[in-house]
């Protein structure tokens, strides 16, 4: 916390914190994986990246350069003697001022980490989950930025979830105001049909994630066409296979959406094909993909 090691159970903020009544923190989703090489965090340089554009979007200035925050970021995995773990780190205003305007409240920043099971359950990763379509529409882009990584944007998800939890579902998936599909709660989202890999693009006003990007790139250099193209809600229902995508997620299939199977019902043969290559990568054992895993 703001350059300083702090026990998990001190690590507090005041009740009056700015980013606690607005929303106003910006945040990241990292992961670090035990691999042959030792533990490596994955894409490091392009979650770093990706924080201080949700910051300058957001005008706050990181008391911090981002070579302080990957130090910090190694530091703190270091001294807990972790080997795999999520990483948050987070940028939130601070309780000098109350009122909307966060000017005049100083910015603090936090790195957290702890071990993560996986995001949508252990089973999800291998026979998939059920989501639903959300009747909580995506933010408008015009109304939120939706390329920042911010705290809230997030109340959307938060009621898009419970929506889906309360039915029976595991997640669920959002369409914007022009009835595309942009994303799940905290996952991107890709389609496979007919061999090709589908996904939304930017402009449909989801988060560019990093493992997104990742599967994109990965995707073609497997053979596979890759298109980020608006897709509707039939072509969801009609897709040969589904899956999520994200740091909390990795890469989870989808076997049903409002309860119609996705394809055969389970993981699809190019969904594994992709999921098997991601774990590997991420574990070290790809060296095409060297480059990805940042050493702590």
């Amino acid at each position: 916390m703001d350059g300083q090691l702090v026990p998990w159970e001190n690590a507090t903020v005041h009740v009056m914190t700015h980013s606690l009544h607005y929303g106003s923190a910006i945040f990241e989703g990292i992961r670090c994986y035990d691999s042959n090489e030792g533990t490596m965090i994955f894409r490091l340089d392009a979650h770093i990246k990706r924080f201080y554009n949700s910051a300058r979007i957001y005008r706050m200035s990181v008391p911090f350069a981002p070579d302080e925050v990957v130090s910090a970021i190694k530091r703190t995995i270091r001294e807990n003697n972790i080997k795999e773990c999520y990483i948050r780190p987070i940028a939130f205003y601070g309780w000098d001022e109350v009122g909307v305007n966060p000017q005049g409240n100083r910015v603090h920043l936090a790195i957290a980490l702890w071990p993560w099971l996986p995001y949508l359950g252990e089973e999800g990763l291998k026979v998939g989950v059920r989501c639903k379509i959300s009747t909580w529409a995506r933010i408008d882009p015009r109304s939120m930025p939706m390329m920042a990584k911010a705290a809230a944007n997030y109340a959307n998800s938060i009621l898009a979830r419970l929506e889906a939890q309360s039915e029976g579902f595991h997640e669920a998936i959002l369409l914007n105001g022009s009835g595309m599909v942009t994303e799940g709660t905290g996952e991107n989202i890709f389609l496979v049909s007919d061999g090709r890999l589908k996904t939304p693009p930017l402009s449909a006003g989801i988060l560019p994630g990093i493992t997104r990007e990742s599967i994109i790139d990965l995707g073609q250099k497997m053979g596979l066409k890759v298109e980020e193209i608006n897709l509707s809600r039939s072509e969801l229902l009609l897709a040969d296979e589904l899956f999520f995508s994200g740091t909390a997620a990795e890469v989870t299939p989808i076997r049903e959406v409002d309860n119609q199977k996705i394809g055969n019902g389970v993981r699809g043969p190019i969904t594994q094909k992709i999921q098997s290559r991601f774990f590997e990568i991420v574990r070290g054992k790809d060296p095409d993909f060297s480059a990805w895993l940042e050493p702590v």
